[in-house]
């Protein structure tokens, strides 16, 4: 496997089939015969997608059957947050309009900080990304430097 990027990884699970398909091998790994039936997609369909997954490295095969490799895992997290992220999309919009970065007035940063305490109540994890981006020096000069392409 060549070089792989960011735009490649997205591109393997960016239909709704390969994103499927990518789901239910981390759920319930299997073998071809059982992936293709259950999702009901053609030869063609499975196989161009499957080499899409394997090409990314999201996907192993052994044995016949198909396994998420380690970074098809991380990959397969933060897919997993990224859910969550939608499921919250109109409480995240709610915490927008408050934004302590909007050129409107400002709400104070521990009123702030309630607000998402409130809205986000039961989602911890992304609480928690919520209060460390609001400390301007969480990104490092570094990581502002750094392009992910």
């Amino acid at each position: 496997m060549g070089s792989l990027s960011i735009v490649d990884v997205i591109k393997a699970i960016s239909d709704d089939k390969s994103l499927v398909l990518f789901n239910t091998i981390a759920l319930a790994s299997g073998n071809a015969d059982t992936l293709k039936t259950t999702l009901k997609l053609t030869r063609k369909q499975y196989y161009s997608r499957m080499a899409g997954l394997t090409s990314a490295g999201l996907v192993i095969r052994k044995k016949g059957n198909f396994f998420l490799s380690s970074f098809g895992r991380l990959v397969y997290d933060a897919q997993l947050r990224i859910g969550k992220a939608v499921e919250n999309y109109w409480k995240l919009k709610a915490i927008d309009s408050f934004d302590i970065l909007s050129a409107g007035p400002q709400l104070p940063a521990e009123e702030y900080s309630r607000v998402i305490d409130t809205l986000m109540n039961g989602n911890d994890e992304i609480k928690n990304i919520l209060h460390r981006y609001d400390n301007k020096d969480y990104i490092t000069p570094t990581q502002k430097e750094k392009v992910y392409i």
